[in-house]
């Protein structure tokens, strides 16, 4: 199986939109990414798993399911990056390939040497953006392929349909 573990502040700290969103609504922009890689999710079959850091919050780990994502905030004194280097050993399985987004270089070295593969802020956006274009595309053709809603009849089955509609026979 195939999983993307993303570092979700550091994304919302690098791309444009969330950076924008981030500005008036921190809680919309963590949203608006796990909206954005929920439809990565779907298009590529990936897993994908996103860390928001928790460090110096009280309370505990939470963990939920969010469009199919799997969101983690950390637990109290521990960071994104433990967190993230945690599961990445976990995870790490001969059947397993794991990507990790981050653009904190310490921590893509790190992942690295535990047998990830590391996939910058900007490299994931350009994914994304990528899927998005194809699914767009997909729609359209799907749009363009579909039937107009009308049946086309012969003559013949048309003046029959006209005249039962009509109450005539």
């Amino acid at each position: 199986m195939d999983i993307l573990i993303v570092d979700g502040y550091n994304m919302i700290g690098a791309w444009p939109e969330l950076i924008e969103l981030k500005k008036k609504d921190l809680a919309a922009a963590r949203d608006r990414l796990i909206e954005l890689l929920a439809d990565y999710q779907g298009f590529t079959g990936l897993k994908v798993i996103v860390v928001f850091d928790a460090y110096h919050v009280r309370g505990n780990e939470k963990k939920y399911l969010n469009h199919k994502v799997e969101v983690i905030y950390t637990k109290s004194e521990e960071t994104a990056d433990e967190r993230i280097e945690k599961l990445a050993m976990e995870l790490h399985h001969i059947r397993n390939k794991i990507y990790v987004a981050t653009s904190d270089f310490t921590e893509q070295w790190v992942i690295f040497g535990q047998g990830a593969l590391r996939i910058s802020a900007r490299e994931l956006l350009k994914e994304i953006e990528d899927t998005e274009r194809k699914i767009e595309s997909r729609i359209e053709k799907t749009r363009v392929q579909a039937p107009t809603g009308k049946i086309i009849l012969s003559q013949d089955l048309t003046e029959i349909f006209e005249k039962w509609r009509r109450g005539k026979k």
